[in-house]
C-alpha cells in the first residue's frame, strides 16, 4: 500500500505545482508588464493577455502529443522531463528583461503543463477500477488547492521582488524532479504501450467528432460562450484592480485566493443541495443570474468595498459550467461520454486562448483616461455574453431525442 501511495503523492504534488504555476503569475502581471516595458497598466493588460493566450495555446496543442508520447515511451520519463522543463522555464522568466523572453517562457510553461493528461493516465494505471473515482477526486482537490495557493504565494513573494514568485516556483519544480527520480516507478509496462499515431498530433479531432452529433452542437456552443465570458476573472482581475484602486500584488493575490476559495466552497458544499432543491435547470438559471449580477456589478462599481458585495455572486456563477457539462453529457449515450468530456475540455482550452486576447483589448480601450474611462468594460462585455445565453437555456433542458443523438 505504501509503495502505491508514494507515486500518487508525487502525481498530486506535480498537479499542485502546475496549478500554483498558473495562479502565481496573476497578481504580479501588472508590475511584471511594466518591468518589461509596457507604457501603462492598460497596455500591460494586452501584453498579459498575449502571455495567457500563449500558455493556453501551447497547452492545447501539446496535450495530445504529450499523452501520445507517454503511451509510447512510458509515463515516468515524460513527467520527469516536463518538470525539468518547468523548473528551467521559471528561472528563465525570473531573469527575463523583455516581453519576448517572457512570451517564450509562458509557451514553455504551457508545454510542461500539458502533462495533466499524463498525470491522469498515471493515476489510472496505478489505481484499481473501484478506486479510480476517489483518486481522480484527489486530482481536482490538488488543482483547487493550487489555484488558491498560487495567487497568495505570488502576491506575498512579490513584496520582496516582482520576480520572487518565479524563483519559488522554480525551486518547487526542481524539488519535485528530485522527488520523482527517487520514488517514481514506471506505471506503464512495455507490453501495454502503443506507437504514436497521426491522430495523437491532432487536438481538433475530438471537437470535430462531437459536432457531428446534432444533440451536442447547441449545448457545446452555450458552454463555450459561458467559459469565454468567465475568463474575464483570471484575465482582467489584476489589471482592473491596479487601474481602479492601485492595489498591490499582495492585495490582488488575497482577493484571487478569496475567489478561488469561494468557488471551491460553492461547488463542494452548495451545488449538490441546490440541484436537489431546484433541479439542474433551476440551478443553472440561478448560476446565470448570479453571474449577470456579478459581472454587471464589477463592471460599474466605483468603490473597493463593493467588491465584497459582488464576489459571492461570482462564486455562485461557477456552478454553471459543471451543471451545463452534466446536462450536455445527459444528451448522449454512455458510449459517448469520453467524447463529450474530451471536447468540453478542448473548448475550454480554446476559450482560454481567445478570451485573453479579446478581453484585454476591451480593457485597453476603456482603461485609457484620455477617452471614455470604464475599466470595468470587460465585465460588462462578459455580462452581455451571459445575457445572450439565457434565451437558449430551455432548449438545453429539453431531453434530446435518441435518434438525434446518433451521428449522421
Amino acid at each position: 500500500m505504501e509503495a502505491m501511495l508514494r507515486p500518487i503523492h508525487f502525481i498530486l504534488a506535480t498537479l499542485l505545482i502546475d496549478a500554483i504555476g498558473i495562479g502565481i503569475v496573476f497578481p504580479i502581471l501588472p508590475e511584471l508588464m511594466l518591468r518589461v516595458g509596457a507604457g501603462s497598466v492598460a497596455e500591460g493588460s494586452v501584453w498579459g493577455g498575449v502571455l495567457m493566450a500563449a500558455y493556453a495555446a501551447t497547452q492545447f496543442l501539446c496535450a495530445p502529443v504529450v499523452g501520445g508520447l507517454s503511451d509510447a515511451y512510458g509515463r515516468r520519463p515524460v513527467l520527469i522531463a516536463a518538470l525539468s522543463l518547468l523548473a528551467l522555464d521559471y528561472a528563465v522568466m525570473a531573469l527575463a528583461g523583455s516581453f519576448w523572453l517572457l512570451l517564450v517562457g509562458r509557451a514553455l510553461a504551457g508545454m510542461a503543463g500539458a502533462t495533466y493528461v499524463t498525470a491522469t493516465a498515471y493515476i489510472a494505471d496505478v489505481s484499481r477500477p473501484e478506486e479510480r473515482a476517489a483518486n481522480f477526486g484527489l486530482i481536482g482537490a490538488a488543482f483547487g488547492i493550487g489555484f488558491v495557493l498560487g495567487p497568495v504565494i505570488g502576491g506575498v513573494a512579490a513584496v520582496w521582488h516582482v520576480t520572487a514568485p518565479f524563483w519559488i516556483a522554480a525551486g518547487l519544480s526542481a524539488a519535485n524532479v528530485v522527488f520523482g527520480l527517487l520514488i517514481l516507478p514506471e506505471s506503464l509496462p512495455p507490453e501495454r504501450r502503443r506507437p504514436v499515431t497521426r491522430r495523437d498530433l491532432n487536438p481538433f479531432a475530438a471537437i470535430l467528432g462531437a459536432f457531428r452529433l446534432p444533440a451536442l452542437a447547441l449545448p457545446l456552443v452555450l458552454l463555450f460562450v459561458f467559459e469565454f465570458a468567465n475568463m474575464v476573472y483570471p484575465t482582467i482581475w489584476a489589471f482592473w484592480l491596479a487601474s481602479m484602486f492601485g492595489w498591490s500584488p499582495a492585495a490582488i493575490g488575497a482577493s484571487l485566493a478569496a475567489y478561488g476559495l469561494g468557488v471551491a466552497l460553492t461547488q463542494g458544499m452548495l451545488m449538490r443541495p441546490a440541484i436537489r432543491r431546484f433541479g439542474e435547470g433551476g440551478t443553472l438559471r440561478l448560476a446565470m443570474i448570479a453571474g449577470l449580477i456579478a459581472l454587471t456589478g464589477f463592471g460599474l462599481l466605483d468603490a473597493p468595498w463593493m467588491i465584497a458585495v459582488f464576489l459571492p455572486f461570482a462564486c455562485l456563477s461557477d456552478m454553471a459550467p459543471a451543471t451545463m457539462t452534466a446536462m450536455t453529457a445527459n444528451r448522449v449515450g454512455e458510449d459517448r461520454q469520453g467524447l463529450v468530456q474530451g471536447v468540453i475540455a478542448s473548448l475550454a482550452a480554446i476559450s482560454a486562448i481567445l478570451a485573453p486576447l479579446v478581453l484585454t483589448g476591451v480593457f485597453e480601450r476603456f482603461a485609457d483616461r484620455a477617452g471614455v474611462y470604464l475599466p470595468g468594460a470587460p465585465f460588462v462585455f462578459s455580462a452581455v455574453l451571459v445575457l445572450a445565453i439565457l434565451p437558449f437555456l430551455p432548449f438545453l433542458e429539453r431531453p434530446a431525442a435518441k435518434s438525434a443523438a446518433e451521428p449522421p
